[in-house]
């Protein structure tokens, strides 16, 4: 019977200090995974990293920027001295320094959210898939957004690196597929997040978002955690290059 255990696992978990990243941490670490908390701020990350060791998890911190090369060469590094193998990455770190139209963005910001939500996911992915691939067994996981499905007027570079993270991961699970690593990607719609506090913080565009999902609520970052203990587990080992919406029905509605 297939199972949702990752014991002996060992995952790291980019923008993990908080959101959806820490809940996606905390769910692997319930799970039984090993888990690596980073993101940019050292006291963030030990604060996490304490609080699943106190719940009888295993967790280790290693901040690092995602903009910078060598500090992600570290993070896989760190992990390595520590427990000596990647079994799982979570790219879950993103940014999205515009809201407003294309029309209006500066270079810089449209450079630093293809950057950052793109091309440090394919980074990091090749740091760690040849040892996956070595050892037969692997599961990367990008978070995506919805807003890699649709259209928007304000969010436009931010949807255009969502869904190249979709086809990055359906490229890399052709890649990968033969040596049995798996790549997909979550796509979450409105979650209760800092990095989305624009968004729900607005008590308009909260209740129009509301009205116009199904489930009738916003995501909590919990609502997240669950399904990426499945795709990292056996119970997910034959998903691969998928994307994965966990919206509350949002894009389902005409």
């Amino acid at each position: 019977m297939k199972t949702l255990s990752l014991k002996g696992k060992v995952a790291v978990i980019t923008g993990s200090s908080r959101g959806i990243g820490r809940s996606i941490a905390e769910h692997l670490a319930a799970a039984g995974a090993k888990v690596v908390i980073s993101s940019r701020k050292a006291d963030a990350c030990e604060k996490v990293t304490e609080s699943i060791n106190n719940s009888g998890g295993e967790a280790i911190s290693v901040p690092a920027s995602i903009s910078d090369k060598a500090q992600l060469e570290n993070l896989v590094s760190a992990t390595h001295k520590k427990w000596g193998r990647v079994d799982i990455l979570v790219c879950n770190a993103a940014s999205n320094p515009y809201y407003g139209p294309m029309a209006d963005m500066p270079d810089e910001a449209f450079d630093k959210i293809l950057q950052n939500n793109i091309v440090s996911n394919h980074w990091l992915a090749n740091m760690v898939l040849p040892e996956m691939a070595e050892r037969k067994d692997g599961a990367v996981i990008i978070v995506s957004s919805i807003g890699g499905l649709k259209g928007t007027s304000v969010l436009g570079a931010y949807a255009i690196s969502k869904a190249a993270d979709m086809q990055l991961a359906r490229n890399l699970a052709i890649e990968w597929g033969p040596h049995n690593v798996r790549v997909n990607c979550i796509a979450p719609g409105l979650i209760k997040t800092d990095f989305a506090r624009a968004l729900w913080e607005n008590p308009e565009l909260r209740q129009r978002y509301e009205t116009q999902t199904p489930l009738r609520r916003l995501g909590e970052p919990d609502d997240i955690g669950g399904i990426a203990v499945f795709l990292a587990s056996p119970a997910g080992a034959f998903i691969t290059g998928q994307t994965i919406v966990a919206d509350g029905g949002v894009t389902i509605v005409g």
